[in-house]
């Protein structure tokens, strides 16, 4: 026999993405939680489980919170939801970091407000220990460590550590952060810039301008020197300082309610059964 408090509180969120698809007119995909491999498979078949009604929304909103993962899901993910829709916007009403943020620059829109954050561009990569480990760490260590061989100033420890590094590992994260810098740059200029046609002059917009603005947004997000963290919190405004284009969803009063009181009982939710990820939709809970 089901709980009553938790079917209620499952009601409550059905309810609440109903509000807010009502709203958007459009499909409303709910992720919480970390991008891991093989996630992609469900996300298919929740996709495909609300085209499967008539008519078919031909636009779809990403509710995103993670603290990041692989690519590989993510580029998978892209395909799925771009086979689908035609129009893809991002809602983060905290965090979406690393891969989620990679995530987020394949969307032609992305909302934010003011409390929103993504993050450096950091994707994770399994070491040889089968665990995730952040690459651009290891990668700055290195290069800090080879820097310091080059100059004579290297310690003993820290020569071990370099000759016993093992360069297939290093090779996959120089081979992730390129991974992360072509997929923003080519989700950039395919879907975010679509219609960037005109510059504030009235000039058009070249296809080479497109590609430059979205290697220098890719590069700064790719800092991890910058950045200095994983998961540094880099608010509205930093981003629309890289020429990032956001959308403030708090100037929009009842977008806003919405997406704050479906949040405020997701995350209740979230801690109180502690799931790996948490995926809704009007289907699928």
């Amino acid at each position: 026999m089901q709980n009553p408090i938790d079917e209620a509180a499952r009601q409550l969120l059905i309810d609440k993405l109903s509000a807010l698809e009502d709203y958007l007119n459009a499909d409303v995909i709910v992720y919480y939680g970390e991008i891991f491999a093989s996630v992609e498979v469900t996300i298919k078949q929740i996709v495909e489980d609300l085209q499967s009604e008539e008519p078919t929304n031909k636009k779809c909103y990403i509710l995103l919170t993670t603290p990041g993962g692989s690519l590989n899901p993510v580029n998978r993910m892209v395909s799925i939801l771009r086979h689908f829709y035609t129009e893809v916007n991002f809602i983060i009403p905290d965090y979406a970091y690393s891969a989620g943020t990679i995530f987020c620059m394949s969307g032609d829109n992305i909302l934010m407000n003011y409390f929103s954050a993504l993050g450096p561009v950091d994707p994770q990569v399994q070491n040889k220990d089968g665990k995730l480990v952040a690459a651009l760490g290891y990668l700055d260590k290195i290069n800090e460590l080879l820097c310091k061989a080059k100059d004579n100033t290297i310690s003993q420890a820290e020569f071990l550590i370099l000759k016993d590094f093992d360069l297939a590992e290093l090779r996959a994260y120089e081979q992730a952060k390129e991974l992360a810098i072509d997929l923003i740059q080519k989700w950039l200029v395919k879907y975010k810039f679509k219609d960037w046609i005109k510059h504030s002059n009235g000039e058009i917009v070249t296809n080479e301008e497109k590609n430059i603005r979205a290697i220098e947004i890719a590069m700064n997000l790719s800092d991890n020197n910058k950045w200095k963290s994983h998961d540094r919190a880099i608010n509205m405004q930093e981003l629309e300082a890289m020429k990032l284009k956001i959308t403030d969803y708090g100037l929009d009063r009842k977008l806003s309610s919405r997406i704050d009181t479906y949040n405020s009982v997701l995350v209740d939710y979230v801690n109180k059964y502690q799931p790996r990820i948490f995926v809704h939709t009007r289907r699928f809970l």
